[in-house]
């Protein structure tokens, strides 16, 4: 089963600082005389895509297509950098710029470990016509685009006013704009969609902008001073904090089995965000996969991206999606919307399951058959007692899901603590929502909410004389 959303039908335009990332790899087998420094013999070198091209990267290796843009310097390095977005199958559309260079990161790597960074730069204001010019590159690649990713460096692109304009022109076309920002003033990212920072980086803005107190708090503050929707930050061995602009907020633990190299970790992470929201994944399901990729990502050296394969690898031995059927509440709603994303159709029913008999059974089986993947949400222990009487359950919520997810037409069993299954309806929005014949289409909870969405209800007969209740009352009787 395919675990990550249909990438390669969605477009992701990335606008920003590129950089070509240089590797010297050697031995360090000696001190030099000169100095208390290593001597590196160095056996090969190598290049890849940094800075807004390692997330134009990370976005083709998901499978997403790619525009970049971004400028570049009138040099050899600057050839160097075109030939290698061709490579990677990038739609490049850099600017060739005679007031710049190309900016390069040159890595010494000794025994696997990095000794040294080289950065070669210039960083000066775009003139207005180059400026211009990015932008109407810009306008050209995002006429097909699902998302916009902003990669801030601090390096020339956005010393103007390119990001705000970029930001509005997306905003009044329902575009999500992402940004990686740099600085501590966001003033120039005004109503993005979700800002990426790092753990520093969050701290420092708060700092620009006076705001103290809990975490929730400057996140609230920055939120509302920069009008965003969202804001993820990552903390690297802490995993990340998801903010939305109605107080919510959500901790994502790391899934990083060892930290080898930080280096494009935040490239990774924003690129699989605007890939998921591309293709019309939620910001908690989509950052629960941003999650796995920069847990991948961090455990490989150098500058390297994440692939689809890798991705759905890591979701499946996380638990995030795929492996068993019997899932919590927020791995549910991330695996329904990557089935959403592939075009399948949801049908959602629910019950106490108690006891299984044939009348659940045919419930089920023609449940199933009303689309391409069944959900059943299942009563938990508390809430079944609730509604049954304290005699109730007669076997418990683990062995009840467990019978279930034994059955081959359910694909996902999800527990819910509530009375009735409302939240969870309204969390994974389901096309089909099946209940047996014994209700009316107005009867059935939370009919109003998939009908609001375009989906339907659907009422299937029940076998006559079969109930959990009936069959209680005959093993009652004759025990006697």
């Amino acid at each position: 089963m395919q675990l990550t959303p249909a990438f390669d039908k969605h477009k992701v335009v990335v606008v920003g600082d590129v950089m070509l990332d240089i590797y010297y790899w050697g031995e360090v087998k000696r001190i030099s005389p000169e100095a208390p420094v290593p001597v590196v013999r160095v056996e090969h070198k190598t290049n890849r895509l940094g800075g807004a091209g390692n997330v134009a990267l990370n976005l083709v290796n998901l499978g997403c297509k790619c525009s970049l843009v971004g400028i570049r310097g009138q040099d050899l390095l600057g050839e160097v950098l075109e030939r290698r977005i061709k490579q990677e199958g990038i739609d490049g559309r850099l600017l060739k710029s005679r007031d710049h260079i190309t900016t390069t990161k040159t890595r010494i790597i000794g025994r696997g470990q990095q000794l040294v960074r080289l950065d070669d730069e210039s960083v000066r204001a775009l003139s207005h016509d180059l400026d211009r010019n990015v932008y109407q590159e810009f306008l050209d690649a995002v006429r097909d685009a699902d998302a916009v990713v902003i990669s801030d460096y601090g390096k020339a692109v956005f010393s103007g006013n390119l990001a705000g304009v970029i930001i509005r022109y997306c905003k009044d076309r329902n575009i999500p704009v992402l940004v990686d920002p740099k600085g501590p003033d966001w003033s120039r990212y005004q109503g993005a969609t979700c800002i990426t920072p790092n753990w520093a980086e969050f701290l420092q803005a708060a700092g620009h902008y006076s705001l103290g107190g809990e975490m929730e708090d400057m996140a609230g503050g920055l939120m509302e001073a920069a009008g965003l929707s969202h804001l993820l930050v990552t903390r690297g061995s802490k995993g990340m904090e998801i903010f939305d602009r109605d107080g919510t907020h959500s901790s994502i633990p790391t899934v990083a089995k060892e930290v080898f190299d930080v280096s494009g970790a935040g490239d990774t992470v924003i690129a699989t965000l605007a890939a998921c929201l591309a293709t019309g994944l939620d910001i908690q399901a989509a950052a629960g996969m941003a999650n796995a990729a920069a847990g991948i990502v961090v455990g490989k050296l150098g500058t390297n991206p994440v692939t689809r394969l890798e991705l759905e690898q890591a979701l499946a031995s996380s638990g995030l999606v795929g492996g068993g059927k019997i899932k919590t509440w927020d791995q549910a709603v991330a695996l329904v919307a990557t089935w959403k994303s592939q075009g399948r159709k949801v049908v959602f029913t629910n019950g106490c399951f108690d006891l299984l008999h044939v009348g659940h059974i045919q419930l089920l089986e023609a449940a199933a058959a009303k689309g391409d993947v069944l959900v059943v949400g299942l009563n938990s222990d508390d809430s079944v007692t609730r509604l049954k009487g304290p005699s109730r359950p007669i076997m418990g919520q683990k062995q009840r899901a467990a019978m279930l997810a034994g059955i081959t037409s359910v694909d996902l069993v999800v527990v819910f603590e509530q009375d009735t299954p409302l939240e969870l309806i309204e969390a994974l929005r389901p096309d089909v929502l099946v209940k047996g014949g014994d209700y009316t289409v107005e009867t059935v909870v939370g009919h109003d909410l998939v009908g609001n969405w375009g989906g339907r209800v659907e009422l299937v007969p029940l076998v006559a004389g079969i109930s959990t209740s009936q069959v209680i009352a005959s093993v009652k009787k004759r025990c006697g």
